[in-house]
């Protein structure tokens, strides 16, 4: 077995750390919860859900946004399956939802406000949200 120099346990420390900090429910409002059932898994959602984490990195939103996992939403049709929920906002399900379009539900609907009309699968009605 390789030994791991004083360096090397510091570095796997820091990194483990940022790992749990993702995990954090504390102090983040906004949620993005990707359906993992087994039609979503099939569907591509895991590479969904990779894609979300390594935009929340990239964009530096790790303390703000939560990420989680479900089960099936019902939604089988429209696999994978994401549930946003943002402050001020209505909670929205975006249907499938592959790499391209969890970078644009990053970028426009968390990051800009906005929704993405395209991949809409459930919102409330206006009348709810008064």
């Amino acid at each position: 077995m390789a030994k791991m120099s004083l360096d090397d346990l510091r570095k796997l420390r820091d990194a483990k750390k940022g790992d749990l900090r993702k995990r954090e429910v504390e102090g983040k409002e906004i949620q993005i919860i990707v359906g993992m059932g087994t039609c979503g898994i099939a569907a591509g959602a895991k590479s969904t859900l990779d894609t979300f984490i390594a935009s929340l990195d990239k964009n530096n939103l790790v303390d703000s946004v939560l990420i989680r996992q479900t089960g099936c939403m019902g939604l089988c049709h429209s696999e994978p399956t994401v549930e946003i929920l943002v402050p001020g906002m209505p909670a929205v399900i975006y249907g499938t939802v592959n790499n391209d379009v969890a970078n644009e539900i990053i970028q426009k609907h968390i990051i800009g406000k906005e929704l993405l009309s395209g991949h809409i699968l459930d919102r409330p009605a206006v009348d709810i949200l008064k």
